[in-house]
């Protein structure tokens, strides 16, 4: 008979040294030293905020939290100390919210892959976070945060939202700057996050506005599907005033609009949820609410399917914040 598998909902965090290996062939006694003093700060900030070291294979960690406030205020410590003290080695951090499995002391499954995928998409000396966490932290922290849009890490399925937190710009690893000759590894890809300052952004945020910008009079954070169902739905309304035959654009442009707010609203409201609710339920009942309106017969029959998505919200939600 198998043994009954053990599970929890934790905050994982995974970290992992920029160009370790590099740094390793060029010194190696210097970057374990360097190794060891910064597994001297994680350790300590780890124990200090609650969690505990889950394992320590290679350069990289994972440690997990009862708290996804305290986890991300580790994160973002270890970062801070790391760079006053000028470590030699910088790390990079990703912290997820997840159900896990428990084997031993050591933790696997899909929060746990999530986390170190995370990790290898942040910046030297960065931390990213998932959804989850920053839905939970965002009102408790004093940090930024930039909402970098929907990512999708390596091996998974689906695109994810992804936060960076505000520690300045990005500390590379003076051990991996040893090499004179060009870094044999420099071909393979990485992935790379432009600085809020830097100059491609700059001219992005200086072009003049064009399409559904200029229309709205300010830069949306919509994707390339999203603007041009927006630019469908303004079409037809223009349309719609051109024939004068009646009003009948405003039954598509519900019908587009609601599309893009359940695929674009959290970039465009800047959260996931209000009032306990997820943003989607609130675009549904939003919906409900204009066809009850286009389609008045006397009676606001729109209330009850309302209600009702109401309930389903704040249940999921009180299900979601419970730990098994």
């Amino acid at each position: 008979m198998r043994d009954r598998i053990t599970r929890k909902l934790t905050t994982i965090l995974a970290a992992d040294a920029e160009q370790f290996s590099t740094a390793m062939t060029a010194d190696e006694v210097g970057t374990f030293t360097e190794l060891q003093a910064a597994r001297d700060v994680f350790f300590k900030l780890i124990e200090r905020h609650g969690g505990r070291v889950a394992n320590t294979a290679g350069d990289g960690l994972i440690a997990d939290f009862p708290s996804v406030v305290e986890a991300v205020q580790c994160a973002i410590e270890v970062q801070q100390e790391l760079a006053a003290k000028d470590s030699a080695l910088s790390f990079r951090i990703g912290v997820n919210l997840g159900d896990v499995i428990c084997d031993g002391d050591d933790l696997i499954g899909e929060g746990v892959n999530l986390a170190a995928r995370l990790q290898t998409m942040a910046e030297p000396g960065g931390v990213l976070i998932t959804q989850q966490v920053y839905d939970h932290v965002k009102n408790k922290l004093t940090i930024g945060f930039e909402y970098l849009g929907d990512r999708r890490p390596r091996n998974l399925t689906e695109d994810i939202p992804v936060y960076r937190i505000s520690l300045g710009a990005p500390r590379h690893s003076r051990t991996a700057q040893v090499w004179q000759e060009p870094d044999p590894f420099s071909g393979a890809p990485k992935r790379d996050f432009a600085e809020p300052d830097s100059p491609d952004q700059s001219s992005a945020q200086a072009a003049p506005l064009r399409g559904l910008d200029k229309l709205c009079g300010r830069r949306l954070p919509l994707d390339g599907t999203s603007r041009g169902l927006g630019m469908v739905a303004a079409g037809l309304f223009v349309l719609d005033l051109i024939t004068g035959r009646g009003i009948w654009a405003h039954w598509p442009m519900l019908a587009l609009f609601a599309v893009i707010a359940l695929r674009e609203g959290h970039r465009i409201v800047g959260r996931s949820e209000f009032l306990g609710v997820p943003l989607k339920m609130w675009t549904i009942a939003a919906f409900l609410f204009c066809v009850n309106l286009f389609s008045w017969q006397g009676a606001l029959w729109s209330l009850w399917p309302i209600g009702g998505l109401a309930l389903i919200g704040l249940f999921k939600r009180r299900g979601a914040s419970q730990p098994e």
